[in-house]
């Protein structure tokens, strides 16, 4: 399995405080929409890859191995998944803000299916600068 780079948010600041959240260990799942991937865009997750988390800059952050791969409506997300995604007070919360990142991204629409992962983090190239890589 080919190891895939990738930057969490749409902005600097998104970035940032999403990996921190990675990097305290409170966020292990993380969600985009379904039509992200296949053939011309980014391969779906698969358990037992590593993946590497890229600094807003492009240098690597972390490190993650998936553990699991879900694929559900935007609207059956639960308590179980949205409390491991750390950025959120609860799953009304989660829709609210999810809905608005979506829509700004114009991937918005009631039928929205996701693509859930849940990862573990592997290294904190932050703490092991020795060990980065691309």
């Amino acid at each position: 399995m080919t190891p895939v780079t990738f930057t969490f948010g749409d902005n600097e600041a998104l970035c940032n405080e999403v990996l921190a959240l990675v990097r305290a260990g409170k966020k292990t799942v993380t969600c985009a929409p379904l039509s992200d991937f296949g053939p011309g865009k980014d391969p779906m997750p698969q358990v037992g890859r590593q993946d590497i988390a890229l600094e807003w800059d492009g240098t690597p952050a972390v490190q993650m191995e998936t553990v699991e791969v879900l694929t559900m409506p935007f609207d059956e997300v639960g308590e179980d998944l949205v409390a491991p995604m750390a950025e959120f007070r609860d799953r009304d919360d989660f829709r609210t803000q999810y809905q608005a990142y979506f829509e700004a991204q114009g991937k918005w629409s009631p039928n929205l299916k996701l693509m859930v992962e849940r990862f573990r983090l592997i290294r904190d190239f932050a703490t092991d600068p020795a060990e980065k890589e691309t």
